[in-house]
């Protein structure tokens, strides 16, 4: 069992990840929802990059993206990604490696019309991940949408969620002398218990 110390308090691993990321709200200068995604190519390439996590819920983390974009190639060819979640203003981290799956129509078309009318044109305007000739052209392409679509653009079918189910949660908090705090939470299947096991720094 992990130690009732606060930081690590709980049953639910979900939980301590959705309290962690309260909390380093009242400290963080932007963005402490940001996660490094992490990927792998066909040829075993890995590649990483920021993303916002939108959605924690009972069984997966879940964030945005553009289906053509090289993270959601990657997602559909593997099935499997992995991400950190640090709080320098916490100097605490979260690590999950776990399998990945569609969020659904509805939670997606939520999300997506909770953003900005212009963050909707520019889902339809950005190829993302392919080549750009200059940031001109992108504009043009969101004008174009804006023309075309209005104040009220729906989804584009190319544009959703993923959800990522973990099999692994480890959560890191800074110790004095670098005498750091690790605990790995473990699944050997969707429906099977947590196992908890503390790591040495």
């Amino acid at each position: 069992m992990v130690e009732k110390d606060g930081k690590f308090e709980g049953n639910n691993p979900f939980d301590i990840c959705k309290r962690w990321i309260a909390e380093a709200e009242a400290g963080e200068l932007n963005d402490p929802n940001a996660i490094a995604l992490s990927t792998v190519s066909a040829d075993g390439m890995p590649n990483v990059r920021m993303v916002l996590l939108k959605n924690i819920d009972d069984s997966a983390f879940v964030f945005f993206t553009n289906f053509g974009s090289q993270k959601a190639l990657e997602i559909f060819d593997c099935g499997k990604a992995s991400f950190v979640w640090h709080s320098k203003f916490l100097r605490r981290q979260i690590r999950v490696r776990g399998f990945t799956s569609l969020e659904g129509d509805q939670a997606s078309d939520e999300y997506y019309n909770s953003r900005s009318l212009r963050s909707r044109l520019g889902a339809w305007a950005s190829l993302q991940s392919k080549p750009l000739d200059s940031r001109e052209t992108l504009l043009n392409q969101v004008e174009k949408f804006s023309e075309s679509l209005g104040q009220e653009p729906t989804r584009p079918k190319f544009w959703g969620g993923f959800r990522i189910v973990p099999a692994e949660i480890e959560f890191w908090a800074e110790g004095e002398s670098r005498l750091h705090d690790r605990f790995l939470w473990t699944k050997h299947s969707v429906d099977g218990p947590w196992k908890i096991q503390r790591l040495y720094p």
